[in-house]
C-alpha cells in the first residue's frame, strides 16, 4: 500500500487567485485620462479602476463601488492635486447622487469632451471623418430638465419615507429637495414634495413620482395600493397649490384624476402643440429640442415639392416640423399606440400631409407599400441601440439627403459603415448638448449621397 503523505498542498495551474476587492475600501490614485463616460481611468495592481468624479492628472482617494475581475468601479471621496480644470459642483448633492456625473468640469470642457466622444467613434469604428464640424447645439446648462422621475421608498429598519434620487453606483436614495437641473417651475413642487409624501397615511404603498413641465404642470404618483380619501386630498391641494395636474398610477395605465386632462409642449418656430402621456418618449430638454428639430430641417433642406421619410418618429417631434415644409410626410414607428398619439397630434395642429405607420424598424423596410413611391430625403431618430436594419437598404430609397439623430455615437458609428458602403458621404456632423452636467452624448449628423 502506497504511504499517504501529510501536508501536501497542490495549487491549480495558472497561479492563485486575486483578491476580490470589497466595495467601501478606500484607495489613493492618480488619474491617468478619462473615459468616454467622464469617469476618471486608473490603473493600479493590475487593475483597471474607473473613478466617477475624477479628473485626468489628478490625485485622489477613491471609494469602491464594486468590483469584477480586474475592473474596480470607484467615485471620488478626496482630491489631494487637483486638475486646474477642477470647478466647484455647482449641486449640494455632487458626489452621492447619481444624476449629473461631469459638473465639475466647466461646461466648455463638458462638450469638449463629448465632441471628442464623437470624433473618437467616428474614427475609430467607422473610419471617418465629416466634411464640415458643426458647432455644438447648446441651451442653458442649468435649470433645462422638463421631466424627472423621483424615487420614493419606505424605510423599513428607520420607519422614514425616502425621497430623492438614486446614488452613485446603488440603488440608495439621496435624499434631495433642491435639483439645479429641474426648470424653474418645478423647483417648488420639488422642494415640497419629500414632506407632502411623508403626510401620506401608506408611505410603504408608494412607488416613484414623477413630474412634468410643459403646457402643463403635473404630477404622477405611482402606488401599489388604494389610496383613502384623505390621502387623495393632501395629493389633491398639493397639485393645487402649485397650480399642476394630479396623475395616479395604481392598476393598469396612468390617469389624470380630472378626466380630460392632458400633458403637452409646444414647438413654437412652427407654432405646434404635441401632447403626450406619461410613458410616452419626449426629449427632457426643451430649448435644445426645438433647436436640434431647426438644425435637422436647415440641413436636411425639404422642400414643398419633395416626399420625405421619417423613421422612429415618437409623437411627431420631427414630422410635424417637416409636414410645414415638404409636400408629403410619411412618419414610421414601431409601437402602434405612438403611432396613433402622433396621428393624432397631426390632425390636432391641423396638419394633413403627414401620413403614419407602424413597421417593425428592426427589419428592412423595402416591403413597406409606403416605400414604394420613394423619398428625396429622410430622417431618422433611433434609440440607443442605432438603426442597422433600416439604414441597409436605405439607398434604395432613393434618398439624396439623409438627417441622423443619435442618442448614442457608437451606434452611429456603426450605421455609418454601412451607410457609406451604400454610396452616401459623411457631409456634417456635431454634438447635441441635450444633458448638460452629464457625459451623455446626443449628435445629429448629415449624409449626402455621392
Amino acid at each position: 500500500m502506497a504511504k499517504h503523505e501529510r501536508g501536501l498542498r497542490f495549487q491549480p495551474t495558472g497561479g492563485s487567485k486575486a483578491p476580490q476587492i470589497p466595495a467601501g475600501k478606500k484607495q489613493r490614485l492618480t488619474i491617468e485620462r478619462l473615459a468616454n463616460d467622464g469617469r476618471g481611468i486608473a490603473f493600479f495592481e493590475g487593475r483597471t479602476w474607473f473613478v466617477i468624479g475624477a479628473l485626468a492628472g489628478e490625485e485622489i482617494e477613491a471609494r469602491v463601488l464594486g468590483a469584477h475581475g480586474k475592473v474596480v468601479e470607484a467615485r471620488t471621496e478626496r482630491v489631494f492635486n487637483a486638475s486646474q480644470l477642477r470647478r466647484p459642483a455647482p449641486c449640494a448633492h455632487a458626489g452621492r447622487c447619481g444624476g449629473c456625473s461631469v459638473q465639475h468640469l466647466p461646461h466648455n470642457e463638458q462638450l469638449a469632451l463629448k465632441q471628442r466622444m464623437l470624433a473618437e467613434q467616428l474614427s475609430r469604428v467607422a473610419g471617418v471623418a465629416p466634411q464640415e464640424w458643426a458647432e455644438p447645439l447648446t441651451g442653458p446648462e442649468f435649470g433645462y430638465r422638463r421631466r424627472a422621475r423621483v424615487a420614493v421608498r419606505w424605510d423599513m429598519k428607520a420607519k422614514k419615507l425616502e425621497v430623492g434620487f438614486r446614488a452613485a453606483g446603488s440603488q440608495d436614495i439621496v435624499g434631495i429637495d433642491d435639483c439645479p437641473v429641474l426648470v424653474q417651475p418645478l423647483q417648488p413642487i420639488m422642494a415640497c414634495l419629500p414632506q407632502m409624501l411623508r403626510r401620506l397615511s401608506k408611505p410603504q404603498a408608494l412607488g416613484h413620482v414623477e413630474l412634468f413641465s410643459g403646457s402643463t404642470l403635473a404630477v404622477l404618483l405611482r402606488h401599489m395600493a388604494p389610496l383613502s380619501d384623505a390621502d387623495l386630498t393632501i395629493l389633491k391641494d398639493f397639485c393645487a397649490l402649485h397650480q399642476a395636474q394630479l396623475w395616479l398610477h395604481g392598476d393598469g395605465e396612468p390617469q389624470p384624476v380630472e378626466a380630460g386632462q392632458s400633458l403637452g409642449y409646444r414647438l413654437e418656430q412652427w407654432g405646434l402643440e404635441l401632447a403626450y402621456r406619461p410613458g410616452d418618449f419626449i426629449q427632457v430638454n426643451a430649448a435644445v429640442n426645438e433647436a436640434m428639430v431647426a438644425q435637422a430641417l436647415d440641413w436636411l433642406k425639404p422642400t414643398a415639392d419633395e416626399r420625405v421619410l421619417d423613421l422612429f418618429c415618437g409623437l411627431g417631434n420631427f414630422a410635424l416640423p417637416l409636414a410645414r415644409a415638404a409636400r408629403e410626410v410619411v412618419a414610421v414607428e414601431g409601437v402602434q399606440v405612438m403611432v396613433d398619439r402622433a396621428a393624432a397630434n397631426a390632425a390636432s395642429n391641423n396638419l394633413h400631409n403627414a401620413k403614419f405607420f407602424q413597421a417593425d424598424l428592426s427589419q428592412p423596410l423595402t416591403d413597406a407599400e409606403w416605400a414604394a413611391e420613394g423619398f428625396c430625403a429622410v430622417l431618422l431618430d433611433p434609440p440607443r441601440d442605432g438603426a442597422f436594419e433600416v439604414v441597409h437598404k436605405l439607398k434604395t430609397l432613393g434618398a439624396e439627403r439623409l438627417v441622423y439623430v443619435s442618442c448614442n455615437p457608437a451606434t452611429l458609428a456603426r450605421d455609418t459603415v454601412e451607410l457609406i458602403k451604400q454610396g452616401y458621404r459623411l457631409k456634417r456632423a456635431g454634438i447635441l448638448d441635450m444633458f448638460p452636467q452629464t457625459a451623455h452624448v446626443e449628435a445629429m449628423a448629415l449624409f449626402e449621397a455621392s
